[in-house]
């Protein structure tokens, strides 16, 4: 259900976006969404395979916001992916609702008293399978795991590529709204909570560019610091997308990120705690595409 629902608010927006652009004065809107789909298919084939096909949405919103000193930026990410193989059954390749909202007052030439929040989860259920026993244990869910981080500090931005955020007074919330899942004590909340807090400090780090012709980067890279409880364990997450436009509705993406937390342990199929664990995602697609 969350797939379809991802593809109908997908193509709306699309709709809508074709509408005439900038009518509110001050701002600049638009966005990306793209459609992949990929399949294999066999029959008395000699060397072997299995059936399969996937299928994975990506859908990127910005609406910013300038007048004088005051900046406004928002941007919202989503993604979902499924993908089945010969009797296995429908699982989930990609799943994430990020969204961001900064505002900043700009002090000199580049740089920005800012403030910023920041909000992701996922959309729907997540589970760990174990393919010799036929089984499958949910991990994780909508709201569960949920992070908020608030953020207060300064914002170097020397143009539009690229953008530095300081911010040494910031608070970030955990979440885990599913009675199982946070009676484990999953994803760094404590056995029978729902909710983390921590105090700390926050750097944000975002570069973008056209680094060939119809070839556009996009990376961003957030380290946070708990002040209160081991301040050395830097959560680390580092996100890189990379465009590739083929013609006005074809095009292809790459997406990576990478995820280091000291909190999220990772628990293999026997459902043993083997402790935190570097993650790592990516995600090819080439297909239908949109930009406005």
């Amino acid at each position: 259900p969350s797939l379809f629902l991802l593809a109908f608010v997908l193509f709306s927006f699309i709709s809508l976006a074709q509408e005439e652009a900038d009518t509110v004065k001050n701002w600049k809107t638009g966005g990306m969404g793209s459609l992949t789909f990929s399949q294999v298919s066999f029959e008395n084939w000699a060397s072997g395979g299995e059936n399969s096909y996937a299928l994975n949405g990506i859908f990127n919103l910005h609406a910013n916001y300038k007048e004088g000193r005051s900046s406004w930026e928002n941007t919202l990410d989503m993604g979902y992916g499924v993908v089945k193989q010969a009797s296995r059954g429908v699982r989930k390749s990609d799943d994430k609702l990020d969204l961001m909202s900064k505002y900043g007052y700009q002090t000199s030439s580049n740089w920005y008293y800012s403030a910023s929040l920041n909000f992701r989860t996922q959309f729907d259920k997540g589970y760990k399978y174990n393919e010799e026993e036929g089984t499958k244990r949910q991990i994780s869910g909508f709201m569960a795991p949920a992070y908020s981080l608030v953020s207060l500090g300064m914002d170097y931005k020397p143009g539009d590529r690229f953008s530095l955020m300081i911010a040494p007074v910031s608070g970030k919330t955990t979440f885990v709204l599913n009675d199982s899942l946070s009676g484990q004590g999953a994803f760094g909340v404590k056995q029978g909570k729902k909710i983390r807090n921590e105090f700390g400090g926050f750097i944000k780090v975002a570069y973008n560019k056209d680094i060939w012709e119809n070839v556009t980067l996009n990376t961003k890279l957030d380290l946070f610091s708990n002040y209160l409880k081991d301040p050395q364990n830097i959560d680390v997450s580092w996100k890189m997308m990379l465009k590739m436009k083929i013609n006005e509705y074809l095009s292809a993406n790459l997406n990576l990120q990478m995820i280091y937390d000291d909190n999220i342990h990772y628990i293999n199929k026997e459902g043993e705690d083997m402790g935190p664990r570097l993650q790592f995602k990516e995600v090819f697609g080439a297909g239908f595409s949109y930009k406005f």
